[in-house]
């Protein structure tokens, strides 16, 4: 599989430790930035040279893993662009109320075909980043007419809106 990946300062680390992580893996890995720290750079410029790759490819063998402090703004800029399904992930593995937490990571792949994870790095840690990329990319889409049709509908949003 060919993976975008892109930070800012705040994902930057995290970052560094995923693209040796993901080659290991056997994924071709193009970095888009940012290439150095630098505390006053903007996510938006490195996400959205990513995302350009994975919307303009469309193709279920591209995908795009963003990396931010919370992660939510990069996905933010990732749903701007058509043919993309951008979801974040700050861990919700371990509940802290005792309740039950379906694995989100599972269902963003089977069920909603997400072709880009933004990760917090701010709220996870390397081992549990490598847990939910290895996740996240092992995961297939299930294919169910329920989540094909709901997805079909998401791309006539994106026509009406003229993405």
């Amino acid at each position: 599989m060919k993976i975008y990946i892109a930070t800012d300062h705040a994902g930057f680390e995290l970052k560094e430790k995923l693209v040796p992580f993901l080659r290991e893996l056997g994924h071709e890995v193009t970095d888009k930035g940012n290439l150095v720290l630098d505390e006053n750079d903007d996510y938006p410029d490195f996400i959205a040279e990513a995302v350009k790759e994975v919307s303009s490819a469309n193709n279920a063998s591209i995908r795009g893993i963003v990396l931010g402090g919370s992660g939510q703004g990069e996905a933010m800029v990732a749903n701007k662009f058509p043919n993309i399904r951008a979801v974040v992930f700050n861990g919700q593995y371990e509940p802290k109320d005792g309740s039950e937490v379906p694995d989100e990571i599972f269902l963003t792949r089977s069920h909603n075909d997400s072709n880009i994870l933004s990760l917090g790095a701010r709220f996870i840690n390397e081992e549990i980043a490598k847990r939910a990329v290895r996740e996240w990319l092992d995961t297939p889409f299930s294919g169910e007419e329920r989540h094909a049709r709901r997805i079909k509908k998401i791309l006539e949003i994106e026509k009406f809106l003229g993405k």
